[in-house]
């Protein structure tokens, strides 16, 4: 298939006090607003080419109201648009964006809503904040934390495969890898990509009836170094950290998680491995081969298996199930053999 998507471009984010947040990812992460439209924020990276990387927007609590995927060209957007209709989804062409033109936007099978835009406005530095690199948008920040990128979102659904299959199928996404539990053939994690990086989809299994919830948003920074510095900027100004740093097995990229203000959780990543190869098989991992612990030296803790918007019911990650969840999908398969 001809890789109709180029990349994740921005993420619109939902808050229940948009100003708190704001102030995290300005003054703590080094995000800068860039933009202010009605009750938003639009906040950018200093190395996005497009003018802004995060929406902020007022509600009632968190949780990801859109997610920007870039086409590989105007005609990608018409043939994506097409494919999404056709596999039974009806969406709504738009042009009221900020910085960006024609665009096609729908809510997924599992409730997530996503949009596609080809026309996009580069940005441009203003004065002061332009870099001495031609290749750079704009100047490197000078804030110790600060992400290059934003890098990938993470969501949870119902049916982890089913999701993998349906964005696969219908837009184009290839599946990386997959985490099954130990105990029965029940999948709890895929990654998914666009271009050569290890992921930019991730999805969790998640057993609440909340459709279209997400587990974490994440940026990207140069070197692994920068976690440790980041996690040090982060504690000394009162921002604890959830989980890391550490190496995690898929993907292979250093991570680091914490929460912003809205108790959104937020990933550091960097590193990883590139993967060019056109008919990759996508693995699968069980949790002790360290899928989400390159190491397999800790574990990770409850509160990431939370997701948002808050819902009954459990959720998983790369790391496996917590162990009410694990009984309860492992049950059905008592006494059989995993295939």
């Amino acid at each position: 298939m001809t890789n109709l998507l180029g990349h994740l471009i921005s993420l619109e984010i939902t808050s229940p006090d948009v100003a708190a947040s704001t102030a995290f990812y300005e003054r703590k992460f080094g995000l800068r607003v860039v933009d202010r439209v009605g009750e938003k924020v639009y906040l950018r990276c200093w190395g996005d080419y497009y003018r802004h990387s995060v929406v902020i927007a007022p509600g009632a609590e968190p949780g990801l109201a859109n997610m920007t995927w870039r086409t590989a060209d105007d005609a990608a957007l018409d043939e994506l648009a097409r494919r999404v209709e056709e596999a039974g989804v009806a969406g709504e062409w738009r042009t009221d964006e900020q910085a960006q033109g024609r665009t096609y936007s729908f809510v997924g099978p599992y409730g997530h809503r996503m949009s596609l835009v080809w026309d996009v406005t580069d940005y441009q530095a203003e004065p002061g904040f332009e870099s001495t690199y031609p290749d750079r948008p704009e100047r490197r920040s000078s804030h110790a934390a600060a992400p290059r990128f934003l890098d990938h979102i993470t969501i949870a659904a119902s049916d982890v495969r089913g999701f993998a299959g349906w964005y696969s199928d219908v837009l184009g996404f290839r599946v990386m890898a997959y985490t099954d539990l130990e105990e029965a053939p029940v999948t709890v994690f895929s990654v998914l990509t666009t271009n050569e990086k290890s992921h930019d989809l991730g999805i969790v299994l998640d057993t609440s009836p909340t459709p279209g919830r997400v587990h974490h948003i994440a940026f990207w920074s140069d070197h692994p170094e920068d976690l440790i510095r980041a996690a040090d900027v982060l504690v000394e100004n009162g921002t604890p950290i959830e989980y890391g740093p550490s190496i995690h097995g898929i993907g292979e990229q250093s991570y680091l998680y914490f929460r912003e203000p809205s108790t959104l959780r937020v990933e550091l990543n960097s590193g990883g491995y590139r993967n060019y190869v056109p008919d990759w098989n996508p693995r699968t991992w069980v949790p002790s081969q360290g899928s989400n612990n390159f190491y397999r030296n800790w574990d990770m803790p409850d509160s990431m298996m939370e997701a948002f918007p808050a819902a009954a019911g459990l959720t998983a990650t790369e790391d496996g199930a917590p162990p009410a969840m694990r009984d309860a999908l492992a049950n059905p398969w008592a006494g059989t053999k995993k295939p």
